[in-house]
């Protein structure tokens, strides 16, 4: 390691002499002192975000970061005795640099480049729950933590309502601001409903939230923010995101990651940050993790249904359903059964991007013959089917929620909360992915969870009386931002999005007959679906561009 040790977010060290040693003579010694107890499961006795990169004795390097990796921590081996590493994955690259074309295919998969991989070559990021090892010449690295899912038959729902409070009210009041600027996301769901009412009852009347609107029908969720910030009598604030913002805000965020990244939510991530900043709030609650904790995601009933059809005898599946299936796809009456056999016959993971924007496109029909040729589709599958399994034989339920702790909480949702709230010069903080709570939700039975197909039972039951019966009872939506009828709508956007996507097509990324045909057909006859693919286009050449002037690249270098 050729920079300073690195030393980033709170942690909390579960022994209370490595505490002390914290407190007095820093975090370097505390984790030096850490690691010769516990070696490369240090992390393992440390709660809270972190990420941490020190030389613990002559010839090594340790670097670590939590289990959600909500700091970064890219690194690159220059040669075989100097590991580079650093937050950014642009501060480590080599000179020139080299895009790595796989990445470019996990961007449109996914929307962002998850880990280990970064848009350049010889450029990786430590996964979260991971550590990293660098000694003889060898990097090991390795997870510290894979979550293990211990519930059993019968629970006592009030005994675990009363643990689940008294967890979340600690958990809530351990992110406040010294200061007392602390404030709160308020989107009207659960989750930030929940922590904007445990911290009013923390902090008093008049704890500052934050909401962002749309005017557009059927993306904006205001009412049920303004319903939650009137219960728990919050001094609430309200911005409306227009197409405008969108122009002036996208080269802005586009250009702040240190690679592309496509979740269309940054952009009003980032007006919520910044309207708080401007208020002088230095610190922000945010909600994630519920979902993904206590089974909040529609298509995780979704999900449980496919599976219930997989547990069907073969014989009627292979012998009588899936047969009738092309002819249930022609008939109208029964269209949708037809389409939910050929759905489940989709193993899982696989199942839950089969319908994407590139299965539904065509990859070949994307990008240009020499750029389809320099990566695999297949590798973006096995990382996912590799996180699938890592589980073990977890309940189905536990699966998915451990599937998405990766790749919608760490590789996606996090990274947007954190990285547009710094943009801003806000520091977030997540209660709901507390330590103790995750503890908490591998305990908790999966039918706690998703019981039958309603979403987050015990999570709702618990605070039923607590959060307004509109916001316990209200449907997911999973509206966000309104792009694609907006790019139809508003010319300056349009002209910034017809411009990105033509010079992303004169680089040799993607052929200029698609950008035609997405911009022209497409999105016209579905903005909300295929307005996610002109964003992820918009934003990958939104980062080119920034980024271009500095090192000198295409990515058909």
């Amino acid at each position: 390691m050729t920079a300073p040790a690195l030393f980033f977010g709170h942690p909390r060290f579960q022994e209370p002499d490595l505490t002390e040693i914290l407190r007095t003579q820093g975090p370097e010694s505390a984790w030096r002192e850490a690691f010769r107890r516990h070696g490369p499961q240090a992390p393992n006795q440390v709660q809270g975000d972190f990420a941490v990169a020190f030389s613990p004795a002559p010839g090594k390097i340790f670097m670590a970061v939590d289990r959600f990796a909500r700091h970064s921590l890219c690194y690159r081996i220059e040669d075989a005795s100097t590991l580079l590493v650093a937050a950014r994955a642009d501060e480590v690259a080599a000179s020139p640099l080299s895009i790595d074309m796989q990445a470019i295919h996990d961007y449109f998969h996914f929307h962002v480049i998850p880990a280990p991989r970064t848009i350049f070559q010889q450029v990786l990021r430590l996964p979260a729950a991971h550590y990293g090892l660098f000694q003889k010449e060898q990097l090991t690295v390795a997870p510290y933590w894979v979550p293990r899912f211990t519930s059993a038959d019968p629970a006592d729902f009030s005994a675990l309502k009363e643990e689940f409070l008294d967890i979340l009210h600690s958990s809530v009041q351990s992110q406040c601001h010294d200061s007392g600027q602390t404030g709160c996301f308020l989107s009207g769901g659960t989750d930030s409903s929940t922590v904007a009412g445990v911290l009013s009852r923390h902090l008093g009347e008049g704890v500052p939230t934050y909401s962002i609107g749309f005017d557009a029908e059927g993306y904006d969720e205001m009412a049920y923010a303004r319903i939650a910030a009137r219960h728990f009598k919050t001094r609430h604030h309200e911005y409306y995101v227009t197409p405008e913002d969108l122009v002036q805000g996208i080269p802005r965020v586009a250009a702040y990651y240190d690679q592309p990244f496509g979740n269309s939510s940054a952009l009003p991530g980032f007006y919520c940050a910044q309207q708080a900043r401007q208020d002088g709030i230095q610190r922000l609650l945010a909600g994630d993790g519920g979902d993904e904790l206590f089974g909040g995601n529609s298509r995780y009933a979704k999900q449980k249904l496919f599976h219930a059809y997989t547990r069907l005898p073969s014989a009627l599946r292979r012998g009588l359903l899936e047969p009738l299936a092309p002819l249930f796809n022609r008939l109208p009456l029964v269209r949708k059964l037809g389409s939910y056999i050929d759905q489940a016959r989709i193993p899982m993971p696989d199942r839950i991007t089969a319908y994407g924007l590139l299965e539904q496109i065509g990859t070949e029909n994307i990008f240009s013959e020499q750029i389809f040729s320099q990566f695999s589709p297949l590798a973006s599958r096995t990382l996912e089917r590799t996180v699938w399994r890592e589980t073990g034989e977890a309940d189905f339920v536990n699966q998915m929620l451990a599937y998405d702790w990766r790749f919608t909480l760490a590789e996606n949702d996090l990274p947007k909360v954190c990285g547009t709230s710094a943009l801003a010069g806000i520091e977030v903080g997540f209660p709901l992915l507390d330590e103790r709570l995750v503890d908490f939700s591998l305990k908790l039975p999966p039918h706690y969870k998703v019981n039958g197909l309603k979403l987050r039972w015990f999570f709702k039951e618990a605070l039923r009386g607590f959060l307004p019966n509109e916001i316990i009872t209200k449907q997911k939506h999973g509206f966000g931002l309104p792009f694609g009828v907006w790019v139809l709508r508003h010319p300056p956007l349009h002209r910034l999005a017809e411009s990105s996507l033509q010079q992303l097509a004169e680089r040799g990324l993607i052929r200029p007959a698609f950008v035609d045909r997405l911009l022209q057909q497409y999105l016209p006859a579905h903005p909300g679906f295929y307005g996610e693919m002109v964003w992820i286009l918009l934003m990958l050449e939104q980062w080119f561009q920034a980024h271009a002037n500095h090192y000198q690249f295409t990515p058909s270098d």
